[in-house]
């Protein structure tokens, strides 16, 4: 067994153990103002897997497929304006074509294209049944352009079915878009609900910055105020009078305008596609087998939409601790056992690019492995490991390998940590959930979650390096009994743990508590229609239905699936014990199922 590093250095061995001044070091340069964040398909990612890359070199370590340290992938990285952007409206004589970023703006989800037709209001765009609360109750919708409200109702009232000051799921922006799509609408614009904001200036959103997939199949766009006022007075309303009446009992005010307004909307967005890379070196062992140990390297670059502190998106977000201490455990661990003689099993070093556009490059090497994955004896994933609190550090997955916990409670007392097993079941929002999906036993190490994430004010020197390289201690001690035990943990699907379906759900795993359950785990990789199975948990209502690993979902309840914001709305619009059809595509053949949704636990 290794001496543990805290009392190494209490006997004075620290020059052959880990290194808290070279781990601080990898993390100093990944998360410095020059890498600009290491958004996925930036060139600073470049940078940052170009470093990743000399660093195994300079260890000795095998390239990832004996000839390159890199695998390569295609990703949609980014969107921009295109030069075509139009807005035009015509009500008889009257006719007006609209400047693009002044009077309307395109939103990054928006898809792109050609639009025209009639114009309708429909409120704030929500369809609540838990609140008993339609905008689209009696309008339709079908083939036609609807203008909606930012927000939602009664957004300061304390007393709101709405949850008052706590905003609910329905009023984001994407859900509106998702909404439209299922009630047939063509198209969408949205305008800020100035009444409940009379101090705030009527602003166009920068794009960019709205959450949502990269295409949510429907045109978008914002337009000011004034000119949806404008349009509004032709069938003799007032904006400010109809949020009024909204807020004031939850009745919704919605309406067709007259047929001879006229809009034609016309959507240029550019979306650029890059190659990327995970970045690899595998030290062999005396047999095929391996352990794999990884974590991703990209983050959030200029924060955008996905930044925690959105009115300091456009700043560098450094991902110190998310997720530049992983990547740099990653490469202190194989500086470490590249020094080692050779073990019965070998460890792949992975790193991944994409995690934060969604698993995207994890996804991508466990449905394209280089080494057999039946030959991996568990993947362990660092995210998260910089900002360690109390001594506590939590463990995922243990559930997941049928030693897993004999053997954390076997070397657990000889490191100076407190483990916390949060998930059992493996599934979660990072990138062991990709090796999970595949059967590969799991662990991950995470020292939680903090007021810094997704904000530029994650920076290197908030990273406690003592900390971290004593955790990467404990994770070097799981992975040597791994590399040398007789048998090999067993995978085990781990039934009784919900893993999240909301793409924007945590790094903790949890669940978000939205609609019943259906029990399939998500492929976060965008398709062009459709969201793939990665899994199906055992006993769930998508199991006893007969749905499959790699089923496609087209249709849920009659309504087109094309992502997976699609599906995550569809599914909470219904209640535990209703039967819903779905289809599903499996490989050229279009299934039906029934599945008889129940309750999360």
């Amino acid at each position: 067994m290794r001496i543990p590093l805290f009392l190494a250095l209490a006997g004075g061995l620290f020059a052959a153990e880990l290194s808290p001044t070279e781990y601080l070091g990898y993390v100093k340069y990944l998360a410095s103002p020059e890498m600009r964040g290491r958004a996925t398909g930036s060139p600073e990612l470049e940078k940052a897997a170009s470093f990743i890359r000399d660093q195994f070199h300079s260890m000795n370590l095998k390239p990832l497929d004996g000839a390159s340290y890199y695998q390569d992938f295609e990703v949609t990285t980014s969107a921009r304006l295109g030069p075509r952007n139009q807005l035009k409206y015509s009500n008889g004589r009257e006719k007006q074509t609209l400047k693009s970023q002044q009077d309307f703006v395109p939103l990054n989800l928006s898809s792109e294209g050609k639009v025209s037709g009639e114009l309708v209001f429909a409120g704030y765009g929500i369809t609540a049944p838990e609140y008993n609360y339609d905008d689209y109750a009696g309008l339709d919708a079908k083939d036609k352009i609807v203008l909606v409200l930012r927000h939602e109702p009664q957004e300061f009232d304390d007393k709101s079915v709405f949850e008052g000051k706590s905003y609910t799921a329905h009023s984001q922006t994407v859900n509106k878009a998702v909404n439209a799509k299922m009630h047939g609408a063509k198209a969408v614009l949205l305008v800020n609900d100035m009444a409940a904001h009379p101090n705030d200036a009527d602003q166009l959103e920068k794009f960019g910055t709205t959450v949502g997939p990269g295409n949510a199949s429907i045109e978008f766009a914002q337009v000011k105020a004034d000119l949806a006022a404008k349009w509004l007075a032709l069938s003799g309303k007032k904006l400010e009078t109809i949020e009024a009446s909204i807020d004031k009992d939850l009745h919704p005010q919605s309406f067709a305008l007259p047929a001879t307004l006229h809009l034609e909307m016309d959507i240029d967005i550019q979306r650029e596609v890059k190659t990327v890379h995970n970045v690899g070196a595998y030290l062999p062992g005396e047999t095929s087998e391996y352990v794999i140990v990884g974590a991703h390297y990209d983050h959030l670059g200029l924060g955008e939409q996905f930044s925690m502190a959105p009115s300091m998106a456009g700043t560098v977000h450094p991902g110190a601790d998310d997720n530049a201490s992983g990547t740099a455990g990653v490469m202190e661990l194989a500086h470490w056992f590249s020094r080692e003689p050779k073990h019965a099993r070998g460890i792949l070093f992975l790193t991944f690019a994409g995690e934060e556009l969604g698993l995207l490059g994890s996804n991508y090497y466990a449905n394209h492995p280089v080494l057999p994955l039946e030959q991996a004896v568990a993947m362990i994933n660092m995210d998260m490991i910089g900002r360690i609190r109390d001594h506590k550090v939590y463990v995922g997955g243990v559930g997941t390998g049928t030693t897993f916990a004999g053997l954390l409670k076997e070397v657990g007392p000889h490191h100076d940590f407190e483990t916390d097993v949060t998930e059992r079941s493996g599934y979660g929002s990072s990138d062991h959930t990709s090796f999970t999906a595949k059967q590969v036993p799991i662990l991950f190490f995470f020292s939680g979650l903090h007021a810094d994430y997704h904000k530029p004010s994650d920076t290197w020197d908030k990273i406690d390096a003592p900390a971290a390289v004593r955790l990467l201690d404990l994770v070097a001690d799981v992975m040597d009994h791994l590399r040398d035990a007789p048998g090999r943990p067993q995978f085990v699907r781990v039934a009784e743990t919900q893993p999240p379906a909301d793409p924007a759900a945590s790094h903790t795993g949890k669940a978000s508590g939205y609609g019943p359950d259906f029990g399939s785990i998500p492929d976060f990789t965008e398709l062009p229609n459709g969201v793939r199975f990665a899994d199906i948990r055992p006993g769930s209502p998508a199991a006893k239905a007969g749905l499959r690993a790699g089923d496609i979902l087209t249709e849920f309840d009659g309504k087109r699936i094309q992502n997976l914001y699609d599906f995550t709305y569809a599914l909470r619009a219904k209640q535990p014990g209703q039967e819903v059809l779905v289809k599903v595509l499996r490989g050229d053949q279009t299934i039906e199922a029934k599945v008889l949704l129940t309750a999360r636990k």
